[in-house]
């Protein structure tokens, strides 16, 4: 405020003398000044340039070398120009005065006094006395920013984020004051700023800018303070990653707002009250379902400020009735029950080996095909248990089925024994035979096989057996390629010869009837014609007779 009025008296006073008629030149502190003598309109006489109203500085005459006078503040800064300018050196403040050319003409004198104004630009802004925090709601003095050996003095404006500040004695605070050198007449301006902070004024920017007359503004380096403040809310957070099953570890982190922040905290667990001292966190270790709850942080100094966090901890619990190895007889019933306590809603699916199954299997009535591993995977909140067992069905052997073929030559003859049972039954054969084999155990369910060469007709019995019991079963096998000769017990297990057979023996019965009626028609024919011959009676004795029916029933025998 003393710098803008001290300006505008300068500035006063200038206008004033030009308005008065006296001229005024410039310059620039250190620098030559050049002051001309009627702007360097003589063209005669005697000329001496002297200040004030006493101090001669040197004495021309046109066509003649000036005259310097003793004077110490001139005697080795002065000079004068062809034109009666007067030429000073290195001013200083002590050179911002009237200076005079008088000029002694034939018929006159005539005075034309200069002003001259030195100037000298300020210095770059210097902050020193500088604080690093400042308390919300208290009066702090931050810094005091200072420039020097200016002239005319400089001004100096505190800004908040490039927004002037005002001093309105209460909140805000400017102090400036202006220094004269006395032995350089150079002023120095400093200004101290005191500032009531805000929680808004965190990372805010003060500058100071110094303001002067004759060059451009300068701006300080921004001044970033840190803003203290009482906590006013405590939050509480859960830090680890839920969701959180037992045996899992829980951090909990307490925080408050202030800064800076509370170094301890109170943590309160289920009815229990823990202090923790340079922390902000917490460890539950090993959760279990019991951990689940709402937990508590608070301050040490002011437990009314806190806050509260639920916690769950999720369970998954699931019981199989059936586990292990479990063994039952074919078509017996297995009873089985899953029972699953969860704290949410759980998912369950089943497999049997690598196969999903659409729902949970049941076994009303054993098959031997409900052998194998099952798993139980019931699923919740990222928890999975899993269970399983492994049923076996086992059961007397069976044979379902013993038949025969012709291989492609008609020469060897494949039996085929198919039966059931588990664990997976032996098989004998009657008969010694070559490419004997047996396929893999599917569902309980095998099938044996034998190849013979028959030389007569045979009757082969495939058995089969395990731990649990044994069974046979017998077939005819003949020489003849088409192999007509069947047991009785295996009529209806052969039905592939069956018809072959039938019509086999149905032929052989027509060719005989043929066979012996044939044989009558040529007998009789030769009889009649020999009778003729003889020209015997057709009609022959008793005895004849009865000799011709016993002829005739040997060859029908026959």
């Amino acid at each position: 405020m003393h710098c803008t009025a001290f300006l505008t008296c300068l500035l006063t006073v200038c206008l004033i003398n030009q308005v008065s008629g006296l001229e005024t030149v410039t310059g620039k502190y250190g620098d030559t000044v050049e002051i001309p003598c009627n702007n360097g309109r003589v063209m005669e006489g005697f000329v001496k340039w002297k200040y004030d109203t006493d101090g001669n500085i040197l004495v021309k005459n046109v066509g003649q070398n000036a005259s310097i006078s003793n004077d110490t503040n001139y005697k080795n800064r002065v000079g004068i120009k062809q034109d009666f300018g007067l030429i000073i050196r290195e001013v200083t403040m002590a050179d911002q005065k009237t200076f005079t050319c008088m000029v002694v003409g034939k018929d006159d004198i005539f005075e034309y006094p200069v002003q001259l104004v030195i100037y000298k630009l300020p210095s770059r802004p210097q902050i020193t006395n500088q604080t690093t925090a400042m308390a919300v709601g208290k009066l702090t003095k931050l810094a005091q920013c200072r420039t020097e050996s200016a002239n005319p003095a400089a001004n100096i404006t505190w800004f908040k984020n490039k927004t002037p500040l005002l001093s309105d004695g209460a909140a805000i605070k400017i102090s400036t004051t202006v220094d004269v050198d006395k032995a350089t007449g150079l002023s120095s301006t400093k200004s101290d700023l005191e500032y009531t902070a805000v929680k808004g004024d965190i990372g805010a920017n003060f500058t100071c800018q110094i303001q002067h007359i004759r060059s451009a503004n300068m701006d300080s380096s921004p001044l970033i303070f840190t803003v203290n403040y009482p906590p006013e809310k405590v939050s509480l957070q859960v830090v680890s990653q839920g969701p959180f099953k037992e045996g899992d570890n829980v951090t909990l982190k307490c925080t408050a707002d202030g800064n800076p922040p509370p170094s301890s905290y109170i943590f309160y667990m289920k009815g229990e009250k823990k202090t923790v001292e340079n922390s902000n966190t917490y460890t539950l270790t090993n959760v279990t379902r019991k951990s689940t709850g709402d937990y508590k942080c608070s301050l040490v100094d002011s437990e009314d400020m806190a806050a509260s966090v639920p916690i769950t901890v999720e369970y998954l619990d699931v019981v199989l009735s059936t586990a292990g190895k479990i063994v039952k007889g074919l078509g017996e019933r297995l009873e089985m029950t899953v029972n699953v306590s969860a704290s949410g809603t759980s998912q369950t699916s089943w497999k049997k080996g690598n196969n999903k199954l659409d729902s949970q299997p049941e076994f009303d009535k054993l098959k031997y095909s409900d052998s194998g591993v099952y798993e139980c995977v019931v699923s919740m909140a990222g928890l999975k248990k899993t269970r399983t067992f492994e049923l076996i069905v086992q059961g007397s052997p069976v044979i379902k089925k013993l038949t025969k073929k012709r291989d492609v030559g008609n020469v060897n003859k494949v039996l085929t024994c198919e039966a059931e049972g588990f664990p997976k039954p032996t098989v004998q054969w009657s008969v010694n035979g070559t490419d004997v084999g047996e396929s893999p155990d599917v569902d309980g369910k095998v099938t044996y096989s034998i190849t013979i060469i028959p030389k007569v007709n045979l009757t082969v019995s495939c058995t089969v057996s395990n731990f649990l019991g044994s069974v046979n079963k017998s077939i005819n096998v003949s020489p003849l390629p088409e192999d007509l000769t069947i047991s009785k017990q295996d009529q209806k297990d052969d039905n592939r010869d069956h018809p072959a057979l039938a019509v086999g023996i149905v032929f052989g019965l027509i060719l005989a009837v043929l066979a012996i009626g044939l044989a009558y028609w040529l007998y009789m024919k030769k009889y009649r014609q020999g009778s003729w011959k003889t020209g015997e009676k057709e009609n022959g004795s008793a005895e004849e007779s009865k000799k011709l029916e016993e002829n005739q029933s040997q060859k029908a025998d026959v």
